[in-house]
């Protein structure tokens, strides 16, 4: 396969997985960001980054957000949400993350490929991503040209922006509002 068959394919994949999310789902997570108090991101490995990206989106867009592990980050407690990445349906750090939110009265939000699993089960909301993850990376089940959970990553990313543009709407925040809240530190 050559390199423009591989980033077609990609391209290609991740069009689908996005396009494959309810629309729903998408609406209800923009609705649960639209009125929470203070949003806290959180993911491991590379879905950890996909939610620092979405942090930052959701800062642009005037939202109290934070990243769990960043010194700045503030406790969560009622009216507040605890918004997770579990691409295979759980780890153990996401588990236990949920337990203390909810132990605080926050709410819970999961971004997975496996709803079934143990962390979006114990979310208030999912947003599923159908989408290949290190869960389902070997054997019959790996479908992607793209390694490992890269496929979910990177449909992460693009069902993020569009989360944003979906909330910007909702919010009525103008692009210049957005890029006002852009650091100038860089």
């Amino acid at each position: 396969m050559t390199f423009a068959d591989q980033a077609a394919r990609a391209a290609e994949e991740i069009r689908a997985a996005v396009a494959a999310t309810d629309a729903e789902m998408m609406q209800a997570m923009i609705a649960e960001l639209a009125r929470a108090g203070r949003v806290v991101c959180y993911g491991v490995g590379r879905e950890g980054l996909m939610m620092r990206a979405l942090a930052m989106r959701l800062y642009h867009m005037g939202l109290d957000t934070h990243v769990v592990g960043d010194m700045s980050c503030p406790p969560v407690g009622t009216g507040d949400l605890l918004l997770v990445s579990a691409g295979p349906g759980s780890f153990s750090t996401v588990n236990g993350l949920i337990g203390v939110a909810r132990a605080a009265g926050a709410r819970v939000a999961c971004v997975t490929a496996q709803p079934q699993g143990m962390a979006p089960q114990s979310a208030d909301l999912v947003l599923h991503i159908p989408a290949q993850t290190m869960a389902s990376d070997q054997g019959k089940a790996a479908s992607s040209v793209l390694p490992m959970g890269s496929l979910f990553e990177g449909a992460q990313y693009l069902a993020f922006e569009l989360l944003i543009l979906g909330l910007r709407d909702h919010l009525g925040v103008p692009p210049d509002a957005m890029r006002a809240r852009h650091t100038n530190l860089e």
